[in-house]
């Protein structure tokens, strides 16, 4: 197991990845037959820090945009909920990404027009940036591998063993953006370097394989990580914490769309690891970030109440595993 570094309470957490302006049907329905589109942002990484922010905890958003309405409009977005935007460099040559969203009967497509971004041109020496002082966390994804070899590098440095800050890293596998190249071959290597992984468990699956049937299946294969959150679904989410394990059940949420939903559970994580809450505690917070997500079509929705979110997180297991977030 790698060395532990503690999180250090106080400083802002610092996320570091591509944002795209989003186009998303409206109202929601197929793309081919929209004529309509709704303009919103999407990333991984701002997600977090949207949520982190949500949560009342200093986020930093670090990235590239380009110099053109959709980066300016990002930028503004972003900032506008509480994320310090400082760390964002502008790009004159390169464009902001965009995706495009197509729901379906069988789920929501990701079209992306990401290819020589801004965010994509992004090296290493975005590390040595002063937005990354004073980090209590630098939260990364690998995503922003698949990107770029400058950003791959980036993400290398961002996990070397001298690192001054603990780092977290959601695995996020993007299948579409690994066409032609082993994704599984770069994100185990990464993710066993980080302090604290999160990973899905059909994620692991896709990745490494079907022998890999349940979350200590996963924890045998990334030994390295203080913290490893597996993600079960709507079923639950289990954490290793060094050698102890907690396993805590989702929550029953009327789905609007699913996309962001496990950028919120690693805000809510995060912010309870943060705040210093129990595991358990904290994978509760995760889950009620989640249900954030799931509820809006876009990918960052309010929290529920400050009062529910209070008692869901002192009530009786028996409660909670009876809970509906509508």
């Amino acid at each position: 197991m790698s060395t532990h570094r503690p999180l250090r309470h106080g400083g802002p957490v610092v996320c570091v990845g591509e944002t795209m302006a989003a186009l998303a049907p409206d109202p929601l329905g197929p793309l081919d037959g929209a004529d309509l589109l709704r303009v919103d942002v999407a990333g991984a990484e701002s997600n977090v820090a949207l949520y982190l922010a949500d949560h009342g905890i200093p986020a930093r958003w670090v990235s590239a945009v380009g110099d053109d309405p959709f980066g300016r409009r990002v930028r503004a977005r972003i900032a506008a909920s509480g994320v310090d935007v400082s760390g964002v460099r502008i790009d004159p040559e390169r464009p902001t990404g965009l995706l495009l969203k197509d729901p379906g009967p069988h789920g929501t497509r990701v079209h992306y027009h990401r290819a020589g971004s801004a965010a994509s041109a992004l090296t290493p020496d975005v590390l040595d940036d002063p937005a990354l002082a004073g980090a209590a966390l630098v939260h990364l994804s690998g995503i922003t591998p698949a990107l770029s070899s400058g950003c791959r590098a980036l993400v290398e440095r961002a996990l070397r063993p001298d690192r001054p800050w603990p780092v977290s890293f959601d695995v996020n596998h993007r299948p579409a953006l690994w066409a032609g190249r082993s994704a599984a071959d770069v994100l185990r290597p990464l993710a066993d370097l980080a302090d604290i992984v999160l990973v899905g468990l059909d994620e692991a699956q896709a990745l490494w394989g079907d022998g890999i049937t349940d979350a200590d299946g996963v924890r045998t294969l990334l030994s390295g990580p203080h913290v490893l959150v597996v993600k079960d679904g709507d079923r639950a989410a289990t954490a290793f914490v060094g050698d102890a394990v907690h396993s805590v059940p989702a929550l029953k949420v009327r789905v609007a769309e699913p996309v962001g939903a496990g950028d919120a559970f690693a805000a809510g994580f995060l912010s309870g690891l943060l705040r210093q809450l129990p595991v358990d505690r904290a994978l509760r917070l995760g889950h009620l970030t989640a249900a954030s997500a799931l509820r809006v079509a876009a990918d960052h929705g309010p929290l529920p109440d400050p009062s529910l979110v209070a008692a869901l997180l002192d009530t009786d297991e028996e409660t909670w595993r009876a809970t509906v977030i509508d």
